[in-house]
């Protein structure tokens, strides 16, 4: 048998970046004001539901964004909380928008805890990095999210809550 080997070199498409390091906000200790981002994706409105029980805040206010799309600059700007929560990671360009809004709203001066499955976490992590905000703070739950039933959404949300305290307290 003959197997003929060709060598390509093939761009990485999170590439190194010329960016400067972004300052990722500290989150507060108390949190008057909450927001979450819900990019549509199937179960993340569960899981957001189920951490905004868990943490105690004031103020609650939500956002619905398409999936696969970034959140609206309106989105962003009207962003008034001390703390971003933004779900769900659990595909490709999922993942990528979700990791681009927490930047986005890193960059205005809002804290962000991102929710990645653990199979794309590790991509979120070097997209963040590409782009300047290695320090990014990405919480994982077990993969998949999309498909499964409502009580196994649960048990995840669970796993990201005790993440988040921690990072919280």
């Amino acid at each position: 048998m003959r197997v003929k080997i060709i060598e390509r070199e093939v761009l990485n498409p999170l590439a190194d970046t010329d960016s400067k390091k972004i300052k990722i906000n500290p989150i507060p200790k108390n949190i008057d004001a909450l927001i979450l981002f819900d990019n549509t994706k199937p179960n993340a409105n569960i899981i957001l539901d189920f951490i905004s029980k868990e943490i105690d805040f004031e103020r609650l206010n939500k956002f619905n964004k398409p999936p696969g799309a970034p959140a609206s600059e309106e989105q962003i700007e009207n962003v008034q909380a001390d703390l971003a929560i933004l779900a769900s990671g659990d595909c490709g360009s999922c993942t990528t928008w979700l990791v681009l809004d927490a930047i986005k709203l890193e960059k205005q001066g809002t804290p962000t805890i991102s929710i990645c499955s653990n199979i794309f976490a590790p991509f979120a992590r070097e997209l963040a990095k590409s782009y300047g905000a290695a320090e990014l703070k990405i919480v994982e739950v077990k993969h998949p999210l999309a498909g499964q039933s409502e009580g196994i959404i649960r048990s995840r949300a669970d796993q990201a809550i005790d993440q988040i305290k921690k990072m919280i307290s």
